[in-house]
């Protein structure tokens, strides 16, 4: 339990391999819980176990604030059905109120996607499991959306910043008066946070390039003085500034093996993956793949890579 402040940690166990993750109660004209764990007994136990050593039960809560639609952030708010208002990004909703059309929409999306990439059948099969999981969040819906700039209701000095990458949905909060942020997952002190693949918002729209949104809503930070962080997994930490400038200096790094990996002959997205992640990519597709499609995404837009169509995939080129 850590409190600083007028925000308090509580921490629950998650099934994934991140491991733990963290919500924050927010004291203010409002009590509310920023995120909502995981969909499990033993998450839930914790949450109302941590909020009794703080004075408080859980009908006490009388607000939600999510960073984002990742099951491990959402699992639990139909438990909170005391609560009257869930606040949010607007790409939420559909994972909130469980929408089978845009599920749809998601799987169609990975299917012609992988077929583009050169992905093997049998990788295609995980996009079943995929879906499945989504169903361990909780389900419900935002009573309002989230936008950058607003003030979070019943803590006016929280602003929210939009931090797209990791998730198209996700919102950070920051106080200019004790130079906090309360991150989610967009930046964590241990390790760097995913930026995964999604569809777009709006069917027929390009799909978004997450890791070039990652930097720059990483990037983002560097005009905020922040000085404490509050993550949504790990330890809370501070100096965000030379952690993201290490984290940035990385990522080219990686995506300059994936240059030389090029320079050697064209590949598929699928092909650029067994090379970078030999190891993982058969446990771990869906991020390896993320992962490289954002690397790849990268050397396009530096002007290092072109993408042409071979058949019915798609092969990366280095540029002379």
């Amino acid at each position: 339990m850590i409190k600083t402040e007028n925000v308090f940690q509580l921490t629950v166990p998650t099934p994934y391999p991140v491991g733990d993750v963290h919500m924050y109660v927010l004291k203010g004209d409002t009590l509310s819980l920023i995120d909502a764990g995981v969909n499990t007994a033993e998450a839930w136990e914790g949450i109302k176990d941590q909020l009794k050593a703080i004075g408080y039960q859980v009908t006490d809560i009388e607000q939600l604030i999510l960073t984002h639609h990742h099951p491990d952030h959402i699992g639990l708010v139909d438990r909170f059905d005391h609560v009257e208002n869930i606040y949010g990004h607007q790409l939420v909703q559909p994972w909130l109120t469980h929408d089978q059309a845009y599920f749809n929409r998601y799987q169609q999306f990975f299917e012609q996607l992988y077929e583009d990439c050169g992905v093997p059948d049998q990788f295609r099969a995980l996009l079943k499991s995929l879906i499945v999981e989504k169903y361990l969040s909780g389900k419900s819906s935002l009573t309002d959306f989230l936008k950058e700039g607003d003030a979070l209701p019943g803590h006016e000095d929280w602003q929210v910043l939009e931090t797209p990458g990791h998730a198209q949905s996700h919102l950070s909060f920051y106080h200019s008066g004790h130079h906090s942020l309360l991150a989610g997952d967009h930046v964590l002190a241990h390790i760097s946070s995913n930026p995964l693949l999604e569809p777009p918002s709006q069917e027929g729209e390009s799909r978004p390039k997450p890791l070039l949104q990652y930097r720059d809503s990483m990037t983002k930070l560097l005009n905020y003085e922040i000085d404490q962080v509050y993550p949504g997994h790990g330890e809370l930490f501070h100096r965000v500034n030379h952690l993201i400038r290490d984290r940035i200096k990385k990522q080219e790094a990686r995506a300059e093996k994936v240059y030389r990996f090029l320079a050697e002959g064209p590949l598929t997205a699928y092909e650029t993956c067994q090379r970078l992640f030999p190891k993982q990519y058969k446990t771990q597709f869906g991020l390896t793949m993320s992962e490289t499609i954002g690397q790849l995404d990268y050397l396009e837009s530096v002007g290092k890579v072109t993408v042409e169509q071979v058949k019915d995939y798609y092969v990366y080129r280095p540029n002379k």
